[in-house]
């Protein structure tokens, strides 16, 4: 059985952030590979700062070095909202033998109940809550655990020493003109630059 980890995100750039969780959940998890999936059009999001093509690439070249991260472009060629449930049982129907698990941030599990029929979704997925700066961790486990007995789901809770880092600041940071160096691959910062992104 082989075993893949799907993260969805607006990747509104791609941070350091976002492939520090991703490799530690490959790591503590044993997975065989991560599929980053770029959101289409999520029904929570209003606007995003840059295309989904944009995003898409920026993804691509975020992941080029690691073999056992992948990039979907499975959301952009849905058309309507974006849903978590519809993208999961596309890639059920795409990958034979295969579980999956849903990795997030806690403040986005915390917000299940909200999401579009959340018990299918956890009956073909398990989630993975990756802690996030700033939350108060005995707050998020109760919640979590309440969520978990009333979707009848399989949610596990992970701490990860993660860096401070949040799309929203890099776009404000390009915007303003003020450097993100360090907070990206710089082979996204130079994807930005050339296509004058967040300006």
């Amino acid at each position: 059985m082989k075993r893949v980890g799907i993260m969805g995100g607006t990747f509104d750039p791609i941070h350091l952030g976002h492939l520090v969780v991703a490799n530690e959940v490959l790591n503590i998890y044993g997975l065989d590979e991560i599929v980053f999936v770029p959101a289409g059009n999520p029904p929570h999001k209003c606007g995003m700062g840059a295309s989904f093509v944009d995003r898409y690439v920026m993804t691509c070249l975020a992941t080029l070095s690691n073999n056992k991260f992948t990039v979907s472009d499975i959301e952009i060629k849905n058309k309507g909202k974006s849903y978590t449930l519809n993208t999961l049982k596309e890639f059920h129907s795409m990958y034979a033998d295969t579980e999956f698990c849903f990795i997030t941030g806690t403040d986005a599990v915390i917000n299940l109940p909200n999401w579009h029929e959340p018990k299918e979704l956890l009956k073909i997925c398990k989630f993975i809550a990756v802690s996030r700066p700033g939350i108060d961790k005995e707050d998020v486990k109760l919640k979590i655990e309440e969520i978990r007995r009333d979707l009848n789901g399989h949610i596990e809770m992970l701490q990860i020493p993660m860096l401070d880092i949040s799309s929203t600041d890099i776009r404000e940071r390009f915007k303003n003109g003020i450097s993100a160096k360090y907070l990206l691959p710089e082979s996204v910062e130079q994807y930005i630059f050339k296509n004058n992104l967040y300006r």
